[in-house]
This record gives C-alpha cells, structure tokens and sequence, in this order.
C-alpha cells in the first residue's frame, strides 16, 4: 500500500488522467469511459457548483441510479470538497423525506425519473432545488461544458459523503466519512481481492451504497477496469462477466445463494473469475460456489464507520470473516467490558493506528457518536467470536435490526411507518429465516379496537412508503402481544413460524 500520510483520492484522478487519458477507468452496459473523460465531466460540474454558490462543506444529495454521468457527479462533488449525501434510489416517503431534510442539501442531482417521489416526499416541506439527470437534460449540458477547476484536491480529513445507515433503534445516522476512509475502503478492497493491474471487476452493486462507493479509486490505486452494469441479475449474471472479461465478483446478502439456485450448466466453469469478495456468506454456501464455479472466496467484515473492511479472511478458513487490517485492531468485549475468552462472543470493538481510519461521528447527533465512539475505540453493536488462531467470526447485530437483501433493516423504522395506518394499534418486526440471503421480516399487526386488517392490503399500503427491501414478505395478525413490566413488546415471544401468517411472495406466485 501507498504511504497513509496523503491519504485522499482526488489527486489520483486528475494524476492519471494526465499520464494516461485514453485508458478506460470503466465501462457502464460495455459503454467505456477514460480517465480524461471522468475528468473533463467531473471538473465540469465541480465548476457548475461553484456556479451555483455552492462552496466546499456544503452538501448536495444525489439519487441516482448507477450510470457514467453518477461517475462524474461524485467525482466532481469530491473534487470540489462538497459532502456527497448518497440516496438509495428506492426510497420513499417519510424515509426519504427525513434523509432530505436532516441531511440540509443545498441542491438534488436525481435522475428525471425519480423526480416525483421527491416531490411526493418533501411536499409539506421547503422546495429544495433539484438538477434533473434526463439524456440532453440540464445535467448533462452541465457535463459537458469545457470548464477547468484548479482548486486544490481537498484535504484527506475533509468530508466525502453522509451515507446514511439504517439505526437499529432510532432514525437512520448519518455517517460522515471522509476522504480517507473512502481511499482506506479501497485500499482494504485491493488487499482483499487480490487486486492486479488489468484486472476487471464486475460492478452491479449501486453506488449509493458502500459496497459500490468504494470501489471508485480502486483503478487508480491498481490499474484495474471497473464493469459496470444497471442491476445484479442471477439470469444474466455469468453471461455478462464473460462479456466483460472480469476476474472479479462481489457479493452480498444472498447474491451466492441465488447463483447457485440457478439451474446447472456446462458454462458454470466457463469464465476468467478468480475471485468472489464480500460479506455474509454462510459456511455451508462458501465450498458449493467454490466447487460449482471454481471461484476462490474471499470474506470479510466491516461498517461504513470504519472505512467499509475492517477484516479480511486470505487463509481460506470457510465461515470466518478473517483478520483485522493492517491499521485495524478487533478485541472482543463483554457486557461489563472485558475481553472475552477465544470461542466466546462479546462485542467488536475496533481501534486504529491511522489517525481518521474511524469515522468522526455521526451528523448531528452526538448521543449515537457517544455511545459508538468511546475512548477504548468504536464499538460496532455487533457480535463476534474468536477461534484460537485469531480468526474473526461474526454473529450478528447485537440490536433490533434485521439484515435484508444485504440492507440492514431497522425495526423501529418499518414499525413506525406501520404504526401510521389506521387500523393498526400496534405492531413488532423481527428477522425469520429465509429461503435466500440473511433474513426475511415478519410484522406482527395488532388491530385497533372495532378495525380489521387484511394483510395483502396493508402490504400494498407498506409498500408505497417504504423502500422494497423494508416491505416485510410476512404480516400476521395478533389480538394481543406480551409485554414487559413496562409495557414493551417481548419480541422473543414472537413465533417465527412461517405457516401461520400471510406470505407476500406465495401470493405473487398465485398470480
């Protein structure tokens, strides 16, 4: 790795954007884009900023869905030190609407498309101006003006992004992270992966999320070619790294066990992957995909608040997320915290020896940066054990969320925006097992008095206020919950059975 003492990225753009102009950084849909392009169209609308009054510290929110124009939008926020707030582009409603609001954006870049949910959400609060993403739109006149921007690369403490992570008990936090996490995310990457020079790695994950923002200065750190494409799709997926020619795969959630769920085909071992990376694969999936596809796993554990990888498994111990990075150290902590002995489970806490490789904070909102930073290091919420030989293994949020096609879900979000309809008194979300991935939801409905709920209709009405991957699959309809003492819900109590309630994808199916 390259020294730490200048630890942005910004500076490796333009860098080699000037030594190599015509290399192709990455290719959208097999739509190629060079270096001096990436940074025309990123100085360009750096240069729009300014235009605007927008000045380094201020914030803009993008939802954007991948494509090579998002490439130049968030090189060019960086370039002009302007905080990049990135919104999942299923987001609806309240969600929305509070991301957008807490978060203070001075201007929204979204795709044209994406324009009326934005309207829909913010409608009872102040327009924010928005710059549309449509072919031969405002923002790509703005792209493609020929202006300069010679402002120096922000410093690599200044703010990258705010990405916003679901809270377990609250409001999703903003994450800030600066440009070294960001270039610290990517250097974990390399080292995982095994990066090479003219290696291509297949994109599909969207940007908006960490597992895609941090592979932006993977290429210039090892001359690798990103293959970027709209969606992760299983039908297509192998036809399409060949295509690309890539020698990586990421995965996340239930990414494996959906490709293995495909039906079998002589092409299985048909193509030049060498290398799945990614977290949450279970230990009886590693050696089936490593047999079937002949692709070498390579496992990981991390949060955005510690630049993304915390951990990497190079010894190919299956079920293991590996062992800390070189600036990261992991003890293990328990409820009164002291360490735990090898093979128990205590809490991840993790420190570091590179001065900002842990985030500063979350914004504005100093309980959970207390509560999270402390003086003994970050401690994640999240539970682990030792093996003798000092290989991680991670078990799980030690709060009330559930991990969901790769997304954590916060409970006290789906149960708040349940809570809204107006025949639900109350109601609890818990994880149930899952045919593929981590977890499903199951909600537990109960009605107010004199009112009756049918499922598939409450679903509908979920569905056009939370995000696809918030809608639980399971709604069951309760008379009463256990409580505690003080009137909580005893969530334990809850039945994960999956017979005894409606089943959002068995009704699909019917259809």
């Amino acid at each position: 790795m390259t020294s730490l003492d200048d630890a942005g990225f910004v500076s490796l753009l333009t860098t080699r954007a000037a030594a190599e102009p015509e290399r192709v950084y990455a290719r959208f849909c097999g739509e190629p884009v060079t270096y001096a392009q990436i940074e025309r169209r990123s100085a360009a609308f750096a240069a729009h900023l300014r235009a605007r009054g927008i000045v380094a510290g201020d914030r803009v929110a993008v939802m954007m869905r991948n494509s090579i124009a998002t490439i130049a939008v968030v090189f060019g926020l960086a370039r002009a030190g302007v905080a990049w707030v990135p919104v999942n582009a299923q987001q609806r409603g309240e969600g929305l609407r509070y991301l957008l609001t807490h978060s203070q954006p001075r201007l929204v870049v979204a795709d044209a498309e994406l324009a009326p949910q934005i309207a829909e959400a913010m409608a009872s609060e102040a327009e924010l101006p928005l710059l549309a993403h449509a072919p031969g739109g405002e923002l790509d006149a703005a792209l493609s003006r020929q202006e300069r921007f010679t402002e120096p690369a922000p410093a690599p403490e200044a703010v990258f992004a705010i990405m916003y992570t679901s809270g377990t008990t609250g409001r999703p936090k903003g994450v800030i992270v600066s440009h070294r996490m960001l270039r610290l995310a990517a250097e974990s990457v390399a080292l995982l992966s095994d990066a090479k020079p003219d290696d291509v790695f297949f994109v599909w994950e969207p940007l908006y999320h960490i597992g895609g923002a941090q592979l932006l200065p993977l290429p210039m750190i090892r001359g690798v070619t990103l293959a970027m494409v709209e969606r992760f799709s299983a039908s297509r997926f192998w036809d399409q790294v060949r295509a690309e020619g890539a020698s990586h795969i990421h995965y996340l959630g239930g990414i494996l066990q959906i490709l293995l769920k495909q039906p079998p085909s002589p092409r299985d071992r048909d193509h030049g992957v060498r290398i799945a990376w990614g977290g949450g694969c279970p230990a009886d999936i590693w050696p089936q995909f490593r047999k079937r596809f002949g692709v070498d796993i390579r496992e990981c554990y991390g949060m955005t608040e510690a630049s993304s990888l915390t951990t990497c498994n190079l010894s190919g111990v299956v079920g293991s997320v590996g062992t800390p990075m070189p600036w990261f150290t992991v003890r293990l902590d328990d409820a009164e915290g002291r360490p735990v002995p090898a093979g128990a489970r205590g809490e991840i806490v993790i420190e570091t020896s590179v001065p900002g490789a842990i985030f500063p904070g979350y914004l504005d909102n100093s309980e959970a940066t207390a509560k999270a930073l402390r003086p003994d290091g970050f401690h994640t919420g999240d539970l682990g054990s030792f093996d003798p030989q000092g290989n991680l293994y991670f078990h799980g949020r030690m709060t009330d969320s559930v991990r969901c096609r790769g997304e954590n879900v916060s409970a006290w979000e789906v149960e708040h925006v349940a809570a809204e309809h107006e025949a639900v008194e109350d109601c609890a979300m818990i994880g149930v097992a899952a045919d593929v991935g981590e977890q499903d939801i199951k909600l537990f409905v109960k009605p107010r008095a004199g009112a009756s709920i049918d499922p598939q209709a409450l679903s509908g009405w979920l569905g056009q206020r939370l995000a696809p991957y918030q809608n639980p699959r399971y709604i069951a309809v309760v008379d009463e919950f256990e409580r505690t003492a003080s009137q909580r819900i005893m969530k334990h109590r809850l039945s994960p059975r999956l017979d005894d309630c409606w089943d959002r994808a068995a009704m699909a199916l019917e259809r």
